[in-house]
């Protein structure tokens, strides 16, 4: 019995009672169901759940409907049961191919009260038509279904990408192994909050600074007072933070430069979000000698009359697509103590979110997460006429 159906009183009963039950990838699985196939023999199928959960507690179901894996389900005449079949789907969920989705809402409320209530009334109307040829058919087999161990990177359960029907598609970024945040001041630290949230298997965290009071007002996150009085290192501060959710924050308590860069060697991304430009020429020079795939990110916001205006800029480089970082002059090599859009370090945290927000949607189109049509590698958004113009496509 897995910890999540011995907590949760109706996964418990279903269990109790004899069905086949199994928890996996944030799904609830049901094997061993009878139903009529259209030759009218019985067979048996896998229903498919969304799970709801508070923590590792199961609550009520967010969705009346279930996926089934197996053929169309029929009456006792061969005939298809229309009134619950939904739909035909052809996903993959929890390492099961489903072949419809049911919709059947219960009378009155519309909405199941548990996960009990909701899958024995699906396997009522799947067996129902299967009992009248072979009374022997049932669900409720008493047999128990080994937990297959299953590797996670999360402490609890993501249902949300299962809720939403993305998790296939969200399990492409369990292959990226080691990604790495160099820098973690406002833009760095939400690239971080953002990735955290992802599957990929270690995020690395490079800077030596302290996490202080001024930190707090552009970074993700409400840090109490006796926190910001501990003064923490930034990577010690987020590792701890970001700790509570999942598994792989490696913190490195350093900042990076000409004798540290090997760092990077083991890397499969890096995102720099470096306020100065200087350093950035030797750390872009051996990320693309290491042939790593990298975003670089930037943003300038200046004082312009009584009103502030800036950009944003995300630079992204790749195998193949490189020589924009020094033909064009993508990424500033250089400090410069003018008031310009590199020098200000203006930095306020909805900016800083939206600049880490376009980069990790980048990184995530690099990893076919999303759709990527136009293929752009450098992306710059104009805050004071809410333009976002891409460049260097292909």
């Amino acid at each position: 019995m897995s910890p999540l159906t011995s907590r949760s009183p109706d996964l418990k009963r279903l269990q109790d009672e004899g069905f086949e039950v199994e928890v996996k990838d944030g799904h609830l699985l049901v094997h061993h169901v009878p139903y009529v196939a259209a030759d009218r023999t019985v067979q048996f199928g896998v229903l498919v759940s969304e799970l709801t959960l508070a923590g590792d507690v199961t609550t009520t179901p967010a969705t009346h409907t279930v996926h089934f894996s197996g053929g169309a389900p029929c009456d006792g005449t061969g005939e298809p049961l229309r009134k619950i079949i939904n739909s035909t789907t052809n996903d993959l969920l929890a390492g099961v191919q489903t072949t419809c989705m049911f919709s059947s809402k219960p009378i009155g409320t519309g909405m199941y009260a548990d996960y009990y209530e909701k899958i024995t009334a699906y396997v009522a109307i799947l067996s129902s038509p299967a009992h009248t040829l072979d009374p022997d058919a049932t669900a409720q087999t008493y047999r128990v279904v080994p937990s297959e161990p299953h590797e996670s990177v999360f402490r609890y359960a993501d249902t949300a990408s299962n809720r939403a029907g993305i998790g296939a598609v969200t399990q492409r970024l369990a292959a990226v192994e080691n990604v790495a945040i160099v820098g973690l001041g406002g833009t760095g630290a939400y690239i971080l909050d953002l990735l955290a949230k992802t599957p990929v298997a270690r995020i690395h965290l490079f800077d030596g600074d302290r996490f202080l009071q001024h930190n707090a007002f552009r970074a993700p996150g409400a840090p109490s007072e006796e926190e910001l009085q501990g003064a923490p290192l930034k990577v010690d501060y987020y590792a701890d933070l970001y700790g509570k959710m999942r598994t792989g924050i490696v913190p490195h308590p350093m900042f990076l430069d000409e004798t540290s860069i090997a760092e990077l060697h083991r890397m499969d991304f890096v995102f720099l979000a470096l306020d100065k430009g200087a350093i950035k020429r030797p750390l872009v020079g051996r990320l693309e000698e290491y042939d790593i795939r990298f975003i670089d990110v930037g943003m300038g916001v200046l004082m312009s009359d009584t009103s502030l205006t800036g950009l944003l800029r995300v630079t992204t480089s790749v195998p193949g697509q490189r020589s924009h970082v020094h033909e064009r002059q993508r990424i500033p090599f250089v400090d410069s103590d003018e008031d310009n859009a590199y020098a200000s370090n203006i930095q306020i945290a909805e900016l800083n979110a939206m600049n880490a927000s376009l980069a990790v949607v980048r990184f995530k189109k690099v990893y076919g997460f999303y759709v990527d049509l136009e293929r752009e590698h450098h992306s710059v958004y104009q805050l004071d006429g809410n333009v976002l113009t891409n460049e260097d496509v292909g």
